[in-house]
């Protein structure tokens, strides 16, 4: 069976960000959906989950990006907001549950869209 399109395949956090990650602060947002026909915006269902989804935007701290952008945006589906343990500016946070789907943006180049079932502060282990 060939693959669809939106597959998304398991990934481990540590192959992701391989020198970890911090949050940016006041990042977690609701993710919303464009109807283009009616031109409303709605919050965002996961398809699989059927869970509300959130955005949450952090710094990739791989040191091989230096002077490239560094902001990686992760969809995290939970009925409720995650909410950081600290709030402390720039936490390092870890994604638990994560997933990964690759494809092709307008650009023409490969790209990622990166999910999770949700994050807690680094070292820190399962809630």
């Amino acid at each position: 069976m060939a693959l669809k399109g939106g597959t998304r395949f398991s990934v481990r956090f540590e192959d992701v960000f391989s020198a970890g990650c911090v949050l940016v602060p006041d990042s977690i947002t609701e993710a919303q959906d464009y109807n283009e026909a009616t031109r409303t915006r709605t919050p965002s269902v996961d398809k699989v989950s059927g869970l509300r989804v959130w955005t949450v935007r952090v710094m990739d701290m791989d040191p091989e990006l230096a002077g490239r952008s560094r902001e990686v945006s992760v969809k995290i589906s939970a009925n409720v907001q995650p909410v950081p343990d600290s709030s402390t500016p720039f936490a390092p946070v870890e994604f638990e549950g994560m997933t990964v789907t690759p494809y092709v943006g307008n650009t023409g180049r490969l790209t990622y869209s990166y999910r999770a079932t949700g994050f807690r502060s680094a070292g820190k282990a399962g809630k």
